[in-house]
C-alpha cells in the first residue's frame, strides 16, 4: 500500500473512509481519516482498498457524497435476480459494471458496500460474493419481516405504555400480553419466575428496579391488577371460574332438580326445623331438630344437605367438585366447591322450602353417650333460619315457644361434657372474622358463644354416628383421626396464665389430623371413630361420606371401591393444603391492610409466647381485633403480660409489619 490510497477499515464495529499516510513498523499503518483525525491500523483491520488515484484526506467528503448516489439496496435485487439463475460469485468491481455500467472508483466502492452491508441476496466466499438461493432468501424475507413486525409491535407497546402510565385508557394488543405475562410471572415467583429477562428489561426501559415488588407495582400502575390483587390466589391452581360446559350442566340441572325421583325419603316436613349459621352465610348445609317423644325421652335429629340428589358419581359435577375439593372463604368472597346457583339453591336447606337431606336421629344417654341412631335419605322443610346471635338471645331470655332450642342446647352441654369426661382436649383461641365489602375492610371477633358451641357439638355428634355408622357396616369412608398429644406436664401448664397464653402453648403440641380408611381415635375430639359429614357443599370429602352411606342404605354397591376412596384422598389432600393457605394469607393481608389504614391507633396487646427468643422475636395477641402477631422486643417480657402497641410500618404486599410499644405515661408524675 502506498501513501495516497483511500482505504477503509474497520474501527470497532464500524467502518470508516481514510487515506494512507505512512508506515508504522512493521504491519501498521497512519492513515488519517475524514476529519484529519490519526489511527494507526493493521492489516487485518482494512476491509477495501480503493484502486486507481492518489487522495488526500480532504478529498474523503467529495468522493462520499459520490458514493451515495449509487448506494440503492433495492438495485441488488435485479442484479440477485440474473446471477441466481447461474449461481456465479462476482467480484465489487463485477457487480459495479453490472450495476452501474462503469468501474470507476466510486462505483466500484459503492458496489463493495452494498455487497459488504447486504445480509438477504448475497453471501461472501473470500474476496467475492454468491448469490443465495432463491428458498433461502424467501426465509430470510420471512425473518426480516418476523423482526420488522416484533420491532414495531414492541414499539407500539411503548406507546401505549406511557399513554397509560399518563393515565389515558388502552386496549393492550395480543402481541403485548408476552411482556405483560413475564412481568406477573415475576410479581408472583420472583426469581424463580420463567422468563424473567423479559420482565427485567422492561423495568429497565422504564428505569425501576428490577425486583418483583416493582413488577407488582408496574402492573397496578398499568390497570392490569388491582391495588388489592390476591397474589396467593394468582400462585394457587385454585380454579377461581367454572367452565361454559360446567354452567350448562349446572342449569339443566336446576331445570330438572331431581336425577332420583323415585327414590324413597322419609318424610320429616312435619319437625320443626333450625337452620343456624352466621348472617352472611350462603351455603346452608345443617339444621337441627327436636322431637318430643310418647315415652318422655327426646330424639335429636340433625339434618345435613343432601347435593348427592343433583350429582352421581363420576358426572361432571362431581369431578368438578373432586378437582376443587374445597370452597374457600376470602375475606372478599367466596369460590364455591359447586356452581352458586346450585350449591345456595336445591343443594342448601332453604328455609319453607321442602329439601332433600340426609337426616341422623340421634337418642342420647343422659351422660350425654349415644343410645340409639339411625340414618335416613329424608325431604325436610326448614323452618327458621336463625343467626348465632338469635339463638344467644334465645337462650339468654328462656323462649317458652321455642322450647326446642334449650332442649338442644342442654343435649349438647352434655355431650360436651360427656367427651371432656372422655380426655376431650379443648383449645380455645380468640378468633375474628375479616371481611371486605367495597374496599371497607372490617374485623369482627368472633366469640365462642353458647350458639356456636351448640351447633360445634351437634356436627362433632353428626360425624360420629356417621363413622361408627361406616364402621359397623364396613364402608370405605374418609375417617379422621389424630394421635395422643404430648402435652407438657399439667402442673407446668397451670402456671401460665389461663385463657390465649395457655392455649397458645398447648396449641403447640397438637399433632396435625389423619385422614385413612380405618376408623381410629380422635384425641382431641375424645372420639374412638369420627369422620366429617356436615358439609356436603362445601368440603368434597365429606360428599364421599354422603355418596358412600346412601348407597348402602338404598342396598346398593357402593360407588367408591377402598382403593378408588384412597387414591381420592390422597389428591384432596394436597388441594386443602394450597386452599387453606390461600386462606390464610389472603385473611393476613387485609389484617394488615386494616392495621395500615388505622394510622397510629393504639392497641391492646398480649405477650403469649417467645416466637424466636434467641432474636428477641415474640407472637403476641392484638385483643380487640384477635390478631396474632410477631413483634421484636428489647426488654424483658413475660407470657401474659399486656402492653400497647402502635405499627410503626406495614406493607400489606410484602408481608411486612412492624409494631413498636407505647410507654404509658403517668400523668401522676410531677416536675
Amino acid at each position: 500500500m502506498e501513501k495516497g490510497t483511500l482505504i477503509e477499515f474497520k474501527l470497532g464495529t464500524e467502518c470508516r473512509l481514510a487515506v494512507a499516510e505512512r508506515p508504522e513498523g512493521k504491519k501498521h499503518w497512519i492513515v488519517l481519516d475524514a476529519q484529519g483525525k490519526h489511527h494507526t491500523v493493521h492489516p487485518r483491520q482494512i476491509t477495501y482498498e480503493v484502486m486507481g488515484g492518489v487522495y488526500l484526506y480532504s478529498d474523503i467528503s467529495n468522493f462520499s457524497q459520490k458514493v451515495q448516489s449509487y448506494l440503492d439496496p433495492s438495485s441488488l435485487e435485479v442484479a440477485w435476480e440474473i446471477l441466481s439463475e447461474t449461481g456465479e460469485a462476482v467480484s465489487p468491481k463485477e457487480m459495479a459494471l453490472l450495476l452501474f455500467s462503469g468501474v470507476a472508483p466510486p462505483e466500484c466502492y459503492a458496489s463493495h458496500v452494498l455487497l459488504s452491508s447486504d445480509k438477504l441476496y448475497f453471501k461472501q466466499r473470500g474476496d467475492r460474493y454468491e448469490p443465495r438461493p432463491t428458498g433461502q432468501v424467501s426465509e430470510i424475507k420471512h425473518q426480516l419481516q418476523v423482526e420488522h413486525q416484533k420491532q414495531q409491535e414492541a414499539q407500539e407497546f411503548w406507546e401505549r405504555v406511557h399513554r397509560r402510565l399518563e393515565g389515558e385508557s388502552v386496549d393492550w394488543q395480543s402481541s403485548d400480553y408476552p411482556r405483560l405475562e413475564s412481568l406477573e410471572r415475576f410479581a408472583l415467583d420472583g426469581e424463580e419466575a420463567p422468563h424473567i429477562s423479559l420482565a427485567l428489561d422492561t423495568l429497565a426501559a422504564l428505569n425501576r428496579l428490577q425486583t418483583s415488588y416493582n413488577s407488582l407495582q408496574l402492573l397496578i400502575d398499568l390497570g392490569r391488577w388491582g391495588k388489592h390483587e390476591n397474589l396467593s390466589l394468582k400462585r394457587s391452581q385454585i380454579p377461581i371460574e367454572f367452565s361454559a360446559q360446567v354452567i350448562e350442566v349446572a342449569h339443566h340441572r336446576l331445570n330438572f332438580q331431581s336425577t332420583n325421583i323415585s327414590e324413597n325419603r322419609l318424610d320429616l316436613t312435619h319437625l320443626k326445623l333450625y337452620t343456624i349459621d352466621d348472617e352472611s352465610t350462603q351455603e346452608i348445609d345443617d339444621g337441627l331438630s327436636l322431637e318430643f317423644l310418647d315415652d318422655n325421652r327426646q330424639r335429636l335429629w340433625i339434618h345435613i344437605a343432601d347435593p348427592t340428589h343433583l350429582i352421581n358419581p363420576g358426572d361432571q359435577l362431581d369431578l368438578e367438585a373432586r378437582r376443587r375439593t374445597t370452597t374457600v372463604y376470602l375475606p372478599t368472597g367466596m369460590i364455591p366447591m359447586f356452581p352458586s346457583d346450585l350449591a345456595t339453591g336445591p343443594m342448601s336447606l332453604v328455609q319453607g322450602q321442602v329439601c332433600n337431606a340426609l337426616s341422623f336421629a340421634v337418642i342420647l344417654e343422659e351422660s350425654g353417650a349415644i343410645a340409639e341412631y339411625s340414618i335416613h335419605a329424608s325431604k325436610v322443610k326448614p323452618t327458621y333460619r336463625l343467626t348465632y346471635d338469635d339463638v344467644d338471645e334465645m337462650l339468654q331470655l328462656g323462649i317458652q315457644a321455642e322450647p326446642e332450642v334449650e332442649n338442644i342446647a342442654l343435649w349438647a352441654k352434655r355431650r360436651k361434657q360427656w367427651r371432656d369426661s372422655r380426655g376431650a382436649i379443648s383449645i380455645y383461641m380468640p378468633e375474628s372474622s375479616v371481611k371486605v365489602d367495597e374496599d371497607e375492610v372490617t374485623i369482627t371477633v368472633l366469640d365462642d358463644s353458647p350458639a356456636r358451641q351448640l351447633v360445634a357439638e351437634m356436627m362433632i355428634l353428626t360425624g360420629e354416628i356417621a363413622a361408627q355408622y361406616g364402621k359397623e357396616h364396613n364402608l370405605a369412608l374418609p375417617y379422621r383421626s389424630q394421635p395422643q398429644p404430648d402435652l407438657p406436664p399439667q402442673e407446668e401448664l397451670m402456671k401460665l396464665p389461663a385463657g390465649a397464653v395457655r392455649a397458645c402453648m398447648m396449641r403447640r403440641y397438637m399433632p396435625r389430623s389423619e385422614v385413612t380408611l380405618t376408623p381410629a381415635r380422635h384425641a382431641s375430639l375424645a372420639l374412638d371413630n369420627y369422620t366429617q359429614v356436615t358439609s356436603p357443599i362445601r368440603r368434597y370429602s365429606d360428599l364421599l361420606t354422603h355418596f358412600q352411606i346412601k348407597a348402602h342404605l338404598r342396598g346398593e354397591a357402593l360407588p367408591f371401591s377402598p382403593e378408588q376412596m384412597q387414591e381420592i384422598v390422597m389428591c384432596l389432600g394436597t388441594t386443602l393444603k394450597e386452599a387453606a393457605k390461600v386462606e390464610r394469607e389472603t385473611n393476613r393481608y387485609w389484617s394488615l391492610e386494616y392495621l395500615r389504614r388505622q394510622g397510629d391507633h393504639v392497641w391492646q396487646a398480649m405477650f403469649l409466647r417467645w416466637w424466636r427468643e434467641e432474636s428477641s422475636l415474640g407472637l403476641i395477641l392484638l385483643e380487640d381485633l384477635a390478631l396474632e402477631l410477631q413483634m421484636r422486643f428489647h426488654r424483658s417480657i413475660q407470657p401474659g403480660d399486656r402492653f400497647q402497641v402502635k405499627v410503626a410500618h406495614v406493607d400489606p404486599h410484602q408481608d411486612v409489619i412492624q409494631l413498636q410499644e407505647v410507654l404509658e405515661v403517668n400523668s401522676d408524675l410531677k416536675l
